[in-house]
């Protein structure tokens, strides 16, 4: 049984960088709107379906010689935007954006899409909290994957709010934005 969200002591003042550091490694340590937040790693199934969905997208990548359309995706990655420092389970970068990684500690320039996995300990944390940091921060993209539902929700910006441009659910075969290219299908994501 999925254990509740783990409540962190609240602060008389906005968590800080060092808060969020001091907390155990147990947790992924997350501050949004100034409170510090923990959350345990993905349950197996979830963690398997996010793994699967990264590895198709970065294969899709892979396979091609590397050019300013392509894309740097990353797993569980820090990423600073203003004040909030989130780590979406997955984040991608156009290529063309982030020519190079090399020495960053976390990043600090809006996805240009994340995926976040829910499950019954995260979800009202990922819709209702950073969903609204990716809609202020510019985030073109959001995918919610749902392992219980086996359902893949794909979110567009506009106009500074999110638009549901599609539900996919079982064993659809996808081609989603921004990814449309890469036609991906959700049974292999749900597969045990």
């Amino acid at each position: 049984m999925m254990q509740p969200m783990p409540r962190v002591p609240p602060f008389d003042r906005p968590a800080t960088y060092d808060d969020l550091v001091a907390l155990s490694d147990l947790f992924i340590a997350e501050i949004v709107n100034g409170e510090l937040h923990g959350t345990r790693r993905l349950p197996p199934r979830a963690s398997c379906a996010s793994s699967a969905l990264g590895y198709r997208i970065r294969a899709a990548y892979d396979k091609r010689p590397r050019g300013p359309e392509d894309w740097v995706v990353l797993r569980s990655v820090e990423v600073h935007l203003g004040p909030d420092v989130v780590v979406p389970d997955w984040a991608a970068w156009r290529r063309s954006r982030v020519p190079t990684l090399n020495g960053l500690d976390y990043m600090s320039l809006p996805p240009d899409w994340v995926c976040e996995v829910m499950t019954p300990v995260t979800v009202a944390f990922d819709k209702a909290q950073k969903l609204p940091v990716y809609a202020s921060e510019g985030v073109p993209y959001t995918w919610l994957l749902d392992t219980d539902a086996q359902m893949l929700e794909v979110l567009r910006l506009e106009n500074g709010r999110w638009t549901l441009l599609g539900t996919h659910a079982g064993d659809e075969v996808v081609r989603a934005e921004p990814f449309e290219e890469i036609e991906l299908g959700l049974a292999a994501l749900w597969a045990d």
